[in-house]
């Protein structure tokens, strides 16, 4: 599938930011968030401040990109681009910007992102991927919402993609790969993880078996876990509210040994990345804040500077021709 420009795109007259070294052109969504538009403004309003380099094309009704721009020295109105109609998915695949933000519905921004910037080649069901902190560093999840109910041939090239990225983004040389069920032992699990074990031992990717919910706490025994988005959404709810609880207890002094040492790294944010189409989409959790949703604006400007989704696809492409 190939991009696709709606017209209203081409005949908008909205000057396309220029490309400039460092730059990051980030579509924000307006009216994406259970608090829109007011906490996507503020998450605006923090990244812009945070990063000079940073350039928005806000998408969404003018009076809420005007709360913004109000609020704004002159010398950063140039960063402002506003686009009151269309989609985020669209400022992308229309050259306004680099990659897109968004908190909004989940199946809408996948679906449109799809259709707007096509997917890659073999790719039928993008999933997004999360990253979270464990015990042992950071792991990366995938399926978290987009393909709630696949089949075993989808999670087979999830894994793949997940490997991919763990490699591109987090520099881990063969990413360790598990599947998630409830328990260890072979054959454990319904018939859409027994079946996709087996295409999983058949793939050019360092797969280590089954694991379990623990395992994807405490992080030693992969890099990566796969399983559906269905399970990977409520999984990756209920961790947020553990870490946000710990977190809570901690700063009150009632657990101070739960808290997780270290500084949290860039993109162990309430985001997730969409694997498969051609172009950078970060998908934000929808009771996100100001502070969070400006995390996520800088996590898609860094992916975006490090060139990610390219280094991902070389090394998809990479593991299918060392493994021949």
């Amino acid at each position: 599938m190939g991009r696709v420009v709606p017209e209203q795109w081409r005949s908008t007259g909205v000057p396309v930011p220029r490309r400039e070294p460092g730059t990051a052109r980030i579509a924000v969504d307006l009216l994406g968030g259970d608090h829109a538009p007011a906490v996507v403004v503020d998450g605006a309003l923090r990244a812009i401040d945070d990063d000079p380099a940073l350039h928005l094309t806000l998408v969404g009704p003018a009076d809420a990109a005007d709360a913004v721009l109000d609020a704004l020295e002159p010398a950063q109105r140039h960063r402002i681009t506003v686009v009151p109609g269309g989609t985020a998915a669209e400022a992308v695949a229309a050259g306004h910007a680099d990659g897109l933000i968004s908190a909004g519905d989940t199946a809408v921004t996948v679906v449109s992102a799809a259709r707007a910037l096509g997917r890659w080649p073999g790719i039928r069901r993008p999933p997004l991927a999360a990253v979270l902190p464990t015990a042992a560093g950071r792991l990366v999840l995938l399926d978290v919402g987009s393909s709630v109910d696949p089949d075993a041939e989808t999670l087979a090239m999830h894994a793949r993609l997940g490997a991919a990225y763990a490699a591109a983004v987090h520099d881990l040389a063969d990413p360790r790969v598990g599947l998630l069920t409830i328990g260890t032992e072979r054959g454990k699990g319904d018939r859409l993880r027994r079946a996709a074990a087996q295409l999983l031992e058949e793939l050019p990717l360092r797969y280590v078996g089954l694991v379990e919910g623990s395992d994807v706490v405490l992080g030693a025994a992969a890099d990566v876990v796969v399983t559906d988005g269905f399970t990977g959404n409520v999984l990756l709810k209920a961790l947020e509210a553990a870490h946000g609880v710990t977190a809570l207890q901690a700063g009150r002094g009632l657990n101070p040994v739960a808290a997780a040492p270290g500084v949290k790294k860039a993109d162990e944010t309430r985001a997730a990345v969409l694997l498969g189409v051609t172009g950078l989409v970060v998908v934000c959790h929808g009771a996100a804040t100001g502070a969070e949703l400006a995390e996520s604006i800088a996590f898609t400007a860094e992916l975006h500077r490090r060139a990610a989704l390219a280094a991902i696809v070389t090394m998809l492409k990479y593991n299918e021709v060392s493994h021949e």
